[in-house]
């Protein structure tokens, strides 16, 4: 990913809490009939206190017998994005220089990516990503609710994923590289909409503004 140095985000928290806020991931493999991508949940987490990633395809899925265990994959999570026109730019009335963009945040993990069919492994992968997802939730589910046995039928039909993390890197691009005239003017301008994505990319450039 090309980022130019104004968008750089090296805030490794920043970049994790984008990771597990924004958990739909696309994960981008090379197999043995080309470039694949398949989109998931994936859970960020701590193994022998190193960070990996985590998650799990249908069985039914070729993924794990076209794609080398262990090979370097690619995940991409992104964040909040939206259109920009130049029309938020106060600077535009006076000399008309200025084009459209999208302002948006992206985090981009590299790793080495291990196949699990170990049941006890994919229990508890399955019970962490269900927590994290269920605490949001008024009455949060857990496996516990459903039939055992039928869990663990449901168990013999996924594969599991980890990702031993080798890079990661973060694009967080919100009007940086205008004067703060122009970004005022793209949070009043975004705040003004009523997409939830403008909305929640306006409170980051407010963010930028020094």
């Amino acid at each position: 990913m090309h980022i130019p140095k104004k968008f750089q985000q090296h805030d490794i928290e920043q970049l994790q809490e984008l990771i597990r806020e924004y958990s739909f991931a696309t994960l981008v493999t090379l197999t043995s009939t080309g470039l694949d991508a398949n989109h998931l949940p994936i859970l960020l987490t701590e193994i022998n206190g190193k960070n990996v990633l985590q998650g799990h395809i249908a069985k039914a899925n070729p993924l794990w017998k076209t794609s080398i265990n262990q090979s370097e994959v690619l995940v991409i999570f992104n964040g909040p994005n939206c259109y920009i026109s130049p029309n938020h730019y106060p600077t535009k009335i006076e000399t008309g220089k200025a084009v459209p963009t999208w302002n948006y945040i992206a985090v981009h993990v590299k790793g080495v990516m291990s196949f699990v069919h170990d049941e006890s492994w994919l229990k508890t992968m399955i019970d962490n990503l269900t927590l994290q997802h269920e605490s949001r939730q008024t009455t949060p589910w857990s496996t516990s609710d459903a039939p055992q046995a039928y869990i663990q039928k449901m168990l013999t039909a996924i594969v599991g994923l980890e990702i031993e993390i080798t890079s990661i890197v973060g694009q967080w691009k919100l009007s940086q590289n205008q004067p703060d005239v122009n970004k005022l003017g793209v949070v009043a301008g975004l705040l003004a909409e009523e997409e939830k994505q403008s909305q929640k990319v306006a409170e980051l450039v407010k963010a930028q503004i020094e």
